[in-house]
């Protein structure tokens, strides 16, 4: 059974694009030789700005969509961590997910 990770991939106007894979930096790589994501394409240089290691792909799945939902300022808090643990990201986005049901 393959690890699954969530990332994101900062583009050169700021934009942060979040996505999951099992393989990061081979991904990272199809990103910035264009045969990754087209939303990618043309945007870069890229910097992959955070990484964390999920596990299976149903929880990645989850979290990916978790984290989509958060704004330009949660994600560049993620961004500035560069790693966490999915424990911590996971505690981390209930807790925002609980505020905006407030």
């Amino acid at each position: 059974m393959s690890c699954w990770s969530l990332y994101l991939v900062r583009c050169r106007n700021g934009t942060l694009y979040t996505g999951i894979t099992t393989d990061v930096e081979r991904r990272f790589e199809e990103h910035c030789n264009g045969s990754g994501a087209k939303y990618l394409r043309g945007k870069g240089p890229l910097e992959l700005a955070f990484r964390c290691e999920i596990g299976d792909r149903g929880e990645a799945l989850s979290l990916e969509h978790a984290v989509k939902q958060l704004g330009k300022a949660e994600k560049e808090i993620l961004a500035a961590a560069g790693e966490m643990d999915a424990r911590k990201l996971h505690a981390m986005l209930t807790v925002d997910s609980q505020r905006a049901s407030d």
